[in-house]
């Protein structure tokens, strides 16, 4: 999936460890065999060469991920579109990526061939039909997160009750940590030139996920446009949201909503996390240099209850 991961449990003795690590292997190769766009034999990128219009038959795993993809889509009011692989690589992002911003034209081009009319799920079969053939289907914003929630179930059947999953900065963190207290998990302050801790959470039986436009961007013509792209419009997302972190039971779903929440901006964003009750911090761009952030009441009271 272009990315990395780690996995800690503690306690695990090392006996332990050769099953722990055949089981998260298989978790994590199965997903990136099947969804991953570094891949060339993958299960997606296979749908996106196709040029048939007929219905393409799909795995139990990709299937949930794409029907998971178009319910958040459609809470979101299509911030969230997986369907814009097409606009992805044009802007110079994911594995077939474009040397150069793409023209407007292009851009609109891309954007007819993208978005959910163009694509459809049948559960009967679990097959995906296209209705473009040009349509391509990118599940980087989401596919992590499923990894995560898959790694989390297979410690789980093997007596692992407390772990701490990573994958590609998305986390799920059960039980208790090393020194057996709740997980504390660092929020990332959004600043391209280092690492440092913005916030830190106290999690457990949880998953954390954000998204941010800080890290993964790239430059032309004096201006830097980052990785996350406005599935509305086809071009990359530009608002005051310098991150979005989603705290949720399901590592799949924090992974997505943290995504649209930065598309969908400071405004817009926090009515929907507050509508849908996340568990949100947005880190917001100030005038300058300096930074604020904006929390949901959910995630304002976890915050609470960590404090007592």
């Amino acid at each position: 999936m272009g990315t990395s991961f780690a996995v800690t449990v503690p306690g695990a003795s090392q006996l332990d460890r050769h099953a722990i690590e055949e089981a998260v292997a298989a978790e994590l190769t199965r997903v990136d065999r099947l969804m991953s766009t570094y891949r060339a034999d993958s299960e997606v990128s296979r749908l996106n060469r196709s040029r048939s219009l007929d219905p393409f038959p799909v795995s139990e795993p990709t299937f949930a991920v794409l029907d998971a993809a178009r319910e958040v889509g459609a809470t979101t009011a299509g911030a969230f579109d997986v369907t814009v692989g097409g606009l992805v690589g044009a802007w110079g992002f994911g594995a077939d990526a474009a040397a150069r911003p793409p023209s407007q034209e292009a851009v609109e081009r891309l954007l007819a061939s993208s978005g959910w009319s163009n694509l459809t799920l049948d559960s009967n079969g679990r097959y995906v039909t296209k209705r473009a053939v040009d349509l391509q289907v990118d599940l980087s914003a989401i596919a992590k997160g499923y990894a995560v929630d898959r790694v989390g179930k297979a410690l789980l059947v093997l007596g692992h009750a407390d772990h701490l999953v990573d994958v590609g900065g998305d986390l799920l963190a059960r039980g208790r940590g090393p020194e057996g207290r709740a997980w504390r998990v660092g929020v990332e302050r959004p600043d391209p030139l280092g690492r440092m801790v913005h916030r830190i959470v106290s999690v457990n039986d949880t998953a954390v996920a954000t998204s941010g436009d800080y890290r993964n961007f790239r430059e032309a013509a004096g201006r830097r446009y980052g990785h996350i792209l406005d599935p509305r419009t086809g071009r990359p997302a530009g608002s005051r949201v310098a991150s979005a972190t989603v705290l949720h039971r399901s590592a799949m779903l924090a992974d997505a909503f943290a995504t649209a929440l930065l598309v969908l901006g400071e405004e817009d964003g926090m009515a929907l996390a507050e509508r849908e009750g996340l568990a949100a911090l947005l880190i917001l761009r100030d005038d300058g240099e300096g930074l604020s952030e904006a929390v949901t009441s959910a995630f304002r009271a976890r915050m609470e209850a960590q404090w007592n």
